[in-house]
């Protein structure tokens, strides 16, 4: 019978291969920054065989493009438990466990190592394009799951797997500058003067902004603390602007919050406000990127449409987005995902991480059951899993892929038994950072501001796009 329009075609699929090749194949997890190198020591501990496969030139190769910053939880919060025991076991000392590391250090101190552990079972500088299973698209279902995953890579090859840990992150996907979800017209010819998130604007890029009129876009902890910096550059005007009404939740409680040190942060993005070293444009829907003029006078037009349809523009030389991430589930579009509408997460993972409800601090434990799709064996871990929420933390993903590691290795008891110690729930709000900040400038001797000599803080997460160090 032919594959007809009406009723089921009568094809039998051979089978590739049996149960017990399948299971000898090795797991694989992709990204080697922090829940990917997670995963790979818990899948160790467990006799597991694996590889792990990382798109970048080194394993954390995203954290390596913010590395300037501090991440906004310190070090005990940031080491995985099974990773830890294994390079212990190598002589390694771990740092100090209140201190907040920079991106840097992160990966020097902690993912380098860890990396190196696992030798060649850590390919380097390879995407994963795609993932189906062999012979079988999205369609097909009888024998399904005895099928092997197959994963092709972006050197040509395709690689058989048994299970697939993605732990890719978020951080090349970032959101559109654009209002309503959707890229401003005019967004991809502009590009090249539009910045990822978190430059550093007090080292490397200084240069970049010194003396030029800068927009930032965002609301969030990335825009709070490009600001603060942007606003120690000399000659350099800075415009501020957000889609709400008004900066509050930047703000956050300033000196009326119940544990002043937190507001402080606010308080200080707030008097650079009021005083006109930024300038705060509130209700600014982006709609259009056009740019203007020839050779070294060249700028960008940025025109905001508001829902009512009214129009305002800005003329600047250089743009900041920090509008957040999304992930992209592309990868695995021939696979049967049950991605919640709103987040992008699991449904089951989407009430517990739904930033209308949560901060980092408030979501519950979860592991395995939570973050399994109908199709078996592939599991979205770290902040890839979390969708567009913003309330994901390093910790978290850490008890995410112990229980997911738990019951690929057929312990259903311990992938169950999910347990999560995590910061109080206010580490999540951006004017926790001064908080943050006097404690790196208590230990290293200074006090103060933000100062061109030491890292800015920043409440990121590793993987890109979440809320929390």
């Amino acid at each position: 019978m032919s594959d007809g329009c009406c009723g089921p075609a009568a094809l039998e699929i051979e089978p590739f291969t049996d149960r017990a090749d399948v299971g000898a194949l090795p797991i694989v997890v992709i990204g080697a920054g922090p829940v990917g190198l997670a995963a790979a020591a818990h899948l160790a501990e467990r006799g597991l065989d694996f590889q792990v496969i990382e798109a970048g030139p080194r394993a954390g190769a995203s954290i390596a493009q913010w590395g300037h910053v501090r991440v906004f939880s310190p070090w005990r919060y940031n080491i995985d438990a099974a990773a830890r025991r294994l390079l212990a076991a190598q002589g390694w000392t771990a740092p100090d466990p209140e201190r907040l590391p920079t991106g840097a250090e992160l990966i020097e101190d902690y993912l380098a190592p860890l990396a190196a552990l696992f030798g060649e079972r850590i390919r380097l500088g390879v995407k994963v394009n795609a993932i189906s299973r062999l012979g079988y698209d999205r369609v097909r279902t009888t024998g399904r799951e005895q099928a092997p995953f197959v994963l092709r890579l972006s050197d040509g090859e395709e690689l058989r797997a048994r299970a697939v840990v993605d732990a890719s992150g978020t951080y090349t996907t970032p959101n559109v500058l654009g209002a309503s979800g959707l890229p401003a017209y005019g967004e991809a010819e502009a590009v090249r003067f539009v910045d990822h998130a978190l430059p550093d604007v007090l080292g490397a890029d200084r240069d970049a902004y010194t003396g030029k009129h800068t927009l930032v876009v965002g609301a969030g902890h990335s825009a709070a603390t490009t600001l603060l910096a942007l606003a120690q550059v000399e000659d350099t005007r800075i415009t501020w602007a957000i889609r709400a009404g008004s900066a509050g939740r930047t703000y956050g409680g300033g000196e009326a919050d119940a544990l002043p040190a937190r507001g402080a942060l606010g308080t200080r993005l707030r008097a650079h406000v009021e005083s006109g070293r930024i300038t705060l444009v509130t209700g600014f829907y982006i709609h259009s990127l056009t740019v203007i003029g020839s050779g070294t006078g060249e700028r960008v037009r940025v025109v905001s449409r508001d829902p009512s349809g009214a129009e305002r523009s800005v003329t600047v030389d250089r743009i900041i987005s920090a509008t957040g991430y999304r992930p992209d589930h592309s990868i695995a579009g021939e696979l049967r995902l049950d991605t919640d509408p709103i987040l992008g997460s699991t449904r089951a993972l989407a009430p517990l991480i739904d930033p209308n409800a949560h901060s980092c601090g408030t979501v519950p434990a979860h592991g395995v059951d939570e973050l399994t799709h109908p199709e078996n064996g592939y599991y979205a871990v770290g902040v890839k899993s979390y969708g567009r929420a913003p309330t994901f933390l390093m910790a978290t993903g850490y008890e995410q892929v112990r229980s997911v590691v738990a019951a690929l290795a057929g312990d259903w008891e311990a992938a169950r038994d999910v347990q999560l110690d995590l910061p109080e729930t206010g580490v999540c709000s951006s004017d926790l950072a001064e908080a943050q900040e006097q404690r790196v400038g208590l230990a290293a001797g200074v006090s103060g501001g933000l100062l061109a000599t030491r890292p800015p803080l920043a409440a990121v997460n590793a993987d890109g796009g979440g809320c929390c160090g």
